[in-house]
């Protein structure tokens, strides 16, 4: 069972590695499609409200952090692309497109590996993180909106390496703590 857990956070690192990667191809063809200067700045403020994921904190209090990261990075994302397709217009089947919804799917299987990492470390996923005062909406000013956008691009990139970082350094005691919890689950659905 350990080594099923150790696996599990290595898959989770490298689904996260190549999110990151993803993300950095997804902000360069953004910042090509909308033609905005290669040195642009949007602002060092994070949108996702949550604490870093410290390694002072227990795994499952890390992984807790992580995941509603990005859960609120999701929800930014989807935002971010429904404002993008009604107010720029940006909808097709082309390479930028494609980078988005491959984002997009990367970050629902992030999510999934690390809710299940989360729920064998005996976290819950079960409460959602509150997205009250995500700045959700965006601007109206075209401009504007194409900086929210990338903005929004550039956290899930912070997030993206983040995750990479906290996976890597879940410590052996939580493949323990997964072991026990498989253990337990089994006898309950044993006795039932």
């Amino acid at each position: 069972m350990a080594g099923r857990r150790i696996r599990s956070s290595a898959r989770a690192a490298g689904i996260a590695e190549q999110l990151h990667y993803e993300c950095t191809g997804l902000l360069e063809l953004f910042r090509k499609r909308e033609r905005l200067p290669s040195d642009i700045s949007v602002g060092d403020g994070r949108l996702v409200s949550v604490p870093l994921p410290s390694s002072q904190l227990e795994p499952r209090d890390r992984l807790w952090c992580l995941y509603s990261a990005l859960l609120q990075c999701r929800a930014l994302l989807e935002r971010a692309v429904a404002r993008e397709e009604e107010d720029l217009g940006s909808v097709g089947t082309g390479e930028y497109q494609t980078e988005r919804k491959a984002v997009k799917d990367r970050l629902n299987l992030l999510l999934a590996s690390t809710r299940e990492l989360l729920e064998a470390t005996g976290g819950t996923a079960a409460l959602t993180p509150n997205l009250d005062g995500l700045e959700i909406n965006g601007p109206t000013v075209t401009f504007e909106l194409k900086l929210w956008i990338y903005r929004i691009f550039k956290e899930l990139e912070y997030w993206s390496k983040t995750a990479i970082t906290t996976l890597q350094g879940l410590p052996p005691v939580a493949a323990k703590e997964h072991a026990r919890t498989a253990a337990s689950r089994r006898i309950r659905s044993a006795r039932r």
